[in-house]
């Protein structure tokens, strides 16, 4: 689960870091009003989970109320769309109004699980202010890496390498250190997956101010970080990926025309691959899970189907925990709901796939069967296309 800037900055806060003052607005009148409150030149920065909202006009730096007015008209109620939007983009109903800062550096700053190691991995820059993939295809010597034992923890030789790696010495290498440590552990205590500072700023009189704030927290770890969990926000979220939340259904929407509907996430992916090697291109992941109820099944399909995006759709079931004669019973119980006019192609196999079979073909459904896998990715691409 993401958090906004404000809401990230504010947990920084709660643990010591420095971060710069700053008020929430939500209006115009509420813009200029926390301006003046703080003091120009402020910045204004919209509200959303994304990245990379400068280049998108999503910042802005103003130093008079006539400014701070015409900034805060532009990005209240703005469709901000960046790398990480997608063609989508997010509405902005809220910004940042914070008090600007006189950098001297900007430095980039990251904590976040590295699975491949099974450990915490420290990640810091001296090209602060950039984005960090950049970075590392083009110039990889300037990003260190650290990689911290979970069970050991952090270490002050990780803190001196961290420290070092980015040229600080004197009193900013002893501030520098202090807040890294602070940061590890409000990322263990809090069961975050993501914490990234970028930048963070070396301000006059060697003074170290979190400028930016990006923080994701395990969202299975909600249970014990009641706190966080109230912080969601479901407007920053696809409205479908919403709905299919309340019917714990995972389902992530995706860019193509081909609608799929699978039992288990491997299984789901395969499908995905096998539906690109056919020259189609999915519109979704959606994992109804091993144990799926008709009831979901039914809730999955009315989800694809209100997808505007989807011409045709590929249910993929391995009748195992999930039985294929209901899943077949889910089927004929959402299309009698809803009006299908897709053409569905459907692949099954495993327990109760005769029996599936059968309540499809008595349904009066126009309903494509397929022999395997292959076949059912070849004929869903091949009607996809001609749609």
């Amino acid at each position: 689960m993401k958090l906004h800037e404000y809401q990230a900055k504010a947990l920084f806060a709660e643990v010591g870091l420095p971060v710069p003052q700053g008020r929430v607005a939500e209006t115009v009148d509420e813009a200029v009003a926390a301006a003046v409150a703080l003091g120009y030149p402020v910045a204004i920065k919209a509200q959303v989970h994304a990245g990379g909202r400068g280049k998108a006009g999503g910042i802005r730096l103003v130093k008079d109320p006539q400014e701070a007015e015409a900034a805060a008209e532009a990005i209240l109620g703005m469709s901000l769309k960046t790398a990480q939007t997608g063609g989508h983009g997010h509405i902005v109903s809220r910004v940042l109004v914070e008090q600007a800062q006189v950098i001297e550096k900007e430095l980039y700053l990251s904590i976040l699980p590295d699975r491949s190691s099974a450990s915490i991995m420290l990640i810091a820059s001296t090209e602060g202010g950039m984005n960090i993939e950049e970075v590392a295809a083009q110039t990889p010597e300037k990003i260190v890496r650290i990689r911290v034992n979970p069970l050991l923890g952090l270490q002050p030789f990780h803190l001196r390498r961290a420290a070092f790696g980015l040229g600080l010495t004197g009193a900013v290498f002893k501030s520098f250190t202090g807040l890294l440590q602070t940061l590890y552990q409000l990322v263990v205590d809090r069961d975050l997956l993501l914490a990234e500072i970028n930048p963070l700023a070396i301000t006059a009189g060697d003074n170290l101010v979190l400028l930016d704030a990006k923080v994701e927290v395990d969202s299975t770890a909600l249970f014990r970080q009641r706190d966080l969990a109230e912080l969601y926000d479901p407007a920053e979220e696809d409205p479908l990926e919403t709905e299919a939340k309340k019917y714990h259904l995972n389902y992530i929407r995706l860019d193509g025309n081909i609608g799929t509907m699978v039992n288990g996430a491997g299984l789901a992916m395969a499908t995905m691959d096998i539906i690109k090697q056919a020259g189609g291109e999915p519109a979704n992941f959606l994992d109804v899970g091993g144990g799926a109820s008709a009831e979901m099944i039914e809730n999955g399909f009315r989800i694809l189907l209100s997808d505007t995006s989807v011409s045709a759709i590929l249910i993929n079931i391995f009748g195992g925990i999930l039985r294929c004669d209901v899943l077949a019973n889910g089927v004929v119980e959402a299309a009698a709901k809803v009006d299908l006019n897709l053409p569905v192609v459907i692949r099954m196999e495993g327990t109760n796939a005769d029996e599936g079979r059968r309540i499809l073909a008595g349904s009066g459904l126009e309903l494509i069967s397929a022999v395997d896998l292959q076949d059912a990715a070849e004929k869903i691409s091949r009607i996809a296309r001609r749609l």
